[in-house]
């Protein structure tokens, strides 16, 4: 094996990884079609997803302080081992038919700050796994595995939630969880100098001033955060709410499902392309490219027919990876690694704190107005935010070769 493959910390960062985004796939599909089994309303659907969203954004700072405390590994092993009891616990409520509104909130609040505190550990241990002059292709190989393992499990939550229920499509998201737990208790890291005691809770705050003037000094950060600010706001809450909604009227769940595939299969050519493209304005290229994710919320607007929004998911999803690595890349590059788990906190934190906003506002917009004109003011909304960060500058002059 040669590039990161060679090494055997990011061959188990890539199996855990990868395992885990099979289920994960999964999850989304499983619980929306349950909520709408249980009360058949948008807005109830769009109250479970958001109580995640918040609690996620919540937790996210506290997250990169513990990632840059503690051993990574470490914390990816327990959040993983509580995202499968969350999962698990949702699956049997489920199955036995016990499951409410209130207790899903309750549960997805739980999960969404587990995955608070792995998702910035995950993103800022990718330079512990490699050499720098590897950190491109391992990205993209990282990419690769998560958009593999999303199309399998997409393609298949699809079809088990429509031939068995969704109770046990949250029950395969909770296994994945358990044997991802396994896979990163294999990961053998360097210790890090720059830990600290995770103890000393007197420094937390230093701790986060610290990485907000690493987040804020970087003009490119911000203004690209800004961004996706309003975008995934606007995208999440009309594809994660409105989407399940359009197709049940129409072509139906199975359908929905070859639809969230479609677009995975575009993160994953997105990623086999940046395997060999490298562009030394990558980030530019990718951000002002984000104006394409507007299609396929256009189109579930206009023209919800299974073949058309499969190829906008997939033109949507090859823009989405492209960026993704370009971003992972430019901040693996350009912020110190002590703080690199902070400064993913705030991107994560400025990124999503919209989302509860867009996920809980379309459903009632969408009963007052219909569908169409939620969903296309959605897709202006996209477009208006990548001509914001495309026009800065800073954005164009950062490389990352």
């Amino acid at each position: 094996m040669t590039g990161p493959l060679a090494h055997a910390p990011f061959r188990w960062l890539l199996a855990a990884r990868t395992t885990a985004i099979v289920g994960n796939a999964v999850a989304p599909i499983a619980l929306a079609f349950a909520v709408l089994d249980l009360t058949g309303s948008a807005a109830d659907l769009g109250l479970v997803v958001a109580a995640r969203s918040i609690a996620n954004v919540a937790v996210l700072l506290f997250g990169g302080v513990l990632a840059d405390r503690l051993p990574r590994g470490a914390v990816l092993v327990g959040s993983s081992l509580a995202a499968a009891a969350t999962q698990g616990t949702i699956a049997a409520l489920v199955l036995t038919g016990t499951a409410g509104i209130p207790v899903l909130v309750l549960l997805s609040v739980v999960n969404g700050a587990v995955a608070a505190v792995s998702l910035p550990a995950a993103a800022a241990l990718v330079p512990d796994t490699v050499p720098v002059a590897l950190l491109r292709p391992a990205n993209a190989l990282l990419r690769l595995g998560l958009n593999g393992g999303s199309i399998v499990g997409a393609s298949a939550g699809a079809v088990v939630v429509a031939a068995v229920g969704p109770g046990w499509g949250l029950a395969i998201d909770a296994a994945a969880f358990a044997i991802a737990a396994v896979f990163f208790t294999r990961l053998r890291l360097p210790s890090r100098a720059d830990a600290e005691d995770p103890g000393a809770v007197a420094s937390m705050w230093a701790d986060l001033r610290e990485g907000w003037r690493e987040f804020s000094s970087r003009r490119w950060i911000w203004i690209v955060v800004l961004q996706f600010t309003v975008l995934n706001a606007a995208f999440v809450g009309a594809t994660t709410v409105l989407g399940p909604l359009v197709a049940d009227e129409t072509f139906g769940r199975g359908g929905w499902g070859l639809v969230i595939a479609a677009q995975t299969a575009g993160l994953a050519v997105g990623a086999v392309i940046a395997l060999r493209w490298h562009p030394r304005r990558a980030l530019g290229l990718g951000v002002a490219g984000m104006a394409s994710v507007a299609l396929p919320v256009a189109v579930l607007a206009v023209q919800p027919t299974l073949v058309l929004l499969v190829i906008a998911f997939a033109i949507g999803g090859l823009a989405i990876e492209l960026f993704a690595i370009a971003w992972d890349q430019s901040l693996q590059t350009h912020v110190p690694r002590e703080a690199l788990s902070r400064v993913y906190s705030y991107d994560m934190v400025g990124s999503f704190v919209a989302v509860p906003l867009g996920e809980v506002l379309v459903g009632p917009l969408a009963h007052e107005f219909t569908a169409r004109p939620v969903l296309l003011g959605c897709a202006a909304t996209i477009v208006l935010a990548t001509v914001f960060a495309a026009c800065s500058r800073s954005v164009w002059r950062v490389r990352t070769t």
